[in-house]
């Protein structure tokens, strides 16, 4: 991309997002992660009206009866932006490619962070860490990630985000806030890997997934391409044999993806290229007051 071109694409995706994040996040943000930058202090016993998430299982099985941990606010959080660039980020068929939705998810979060004062940092994975931009704030500092989000290209192109989760694990000393943005088309088994490192960070999950890999429509002979594999296969799109071996291939994954969020217990939104991912963050945070 010419720089010129780069430039007008950082800027147009700059007063989209930003806006975004100004007008509609104001407070949604802040709320929904308040306290999550929170340093440990003491336990007290639970008080009517308390939050149930500050419960200290472990000292109210010693003393039979519910205790609460009191935290010290720290000065700022720390979020990081997790973004898959793995080949399969670069397919869409609706109005944008999976990787233009992360682009803008990624910034719009990026803006409501700095909005808060927070400091932002990105990990781009793929299959390795490709990589790794240290949290900073300010203007400057997000105007490189947005440039970063647009026009980086990995190295490897296959998925696998356990390595990128055991990384923040050990990469990230103080606890921070993650949101691990993908599509989660990765063979793996992620129980462990969120589990971990939702036990050391704050962290959310944000697919971002085409219909067409839901569905495929009945059009005959379609030649397809692995994005990660780059290998070609012709497939017979009209045996219903075919479509629906694609649909079950997508609701096991979707299973297994949701299973493991549920099990590890981090928050999980699913969100289309052709939704308003605006009201899809939305309600994700709203559940999170």
């Amino acid at each position: 991309m010419e720089t010129s071109e780069l430039l007008k694409k950082v800027r147009q995706i700059e007063i989209k997002t930003r806006g975004l994040s100004n007008n509609i996040f104001a407070g949604q943000y802040h709320s929904a992660f308040k306290g999550r930058g929170m340093a440990f202090s003491e336990v007290r016993e639970y008080q009517f009206g308390d939050d149930i998430r500050d419960i200290d299982w472990n000292v109210t099985a010693r003393y039979s009866k519910p205790y609460i941990k009191v935290f010290e606010e720290e000065r700022e959080l720390t979020v990081m932006l997790m973004v898959d660039v793995s080949g399969s980020s670069v397919f869409g068929t609706q109005h944008a490619l999976k990787k233009e939705v992360i682009t803008e998810i990624a910034a719009t979060l990026a803006f409501s962070a700095i909005q808060n004062n927070d400091k932002i940092g990105v990990i781009f994975f793929s299959d390795k860490i490709e990589k790794f931009i240290p949290p900073q704030k300010g203007k400057k500092h997000i105007l490189y990630i947005i440039r970063e989000l647009i026009e980086f290209t990995p190295q490897n192109k296959a998925t696998d985000i356990s390595q990128a989760l055991r990384y923040i694990s050990n990469a990230m000393k103080r606890r921070c806030t993650a949101f691990l943005i993908s599509d989660f088309i990765d063979p793996n088994n992620l129980k462990d890997a969120l589990t971990i490192a939702n036990n050391k960070h704050d962290l959310v999950a944000v697919q971002v997934y085409d219909h067409r890999e839901k569905e495929l429509p009945a059009v005959g002979l379609m030649k397809v391409k692995d994005a990660e594999t780059q290998a070609d296969k012709w497939i017979d799109t009209s045996s219903s044999k075919v479509r629906n071996q694609y649909k079950n291939w997508w609701n096991e994954l979707q299973y297994n993806v949701q299973d493991a969020m549920k099990k590890s217990r981090v928050d999980f939104v699913s969100i289309a290229t052709d939704d308003d991912y605006v009201l899809e963050l939305m309600k994700l945070f709203k559940r999170r007051h």
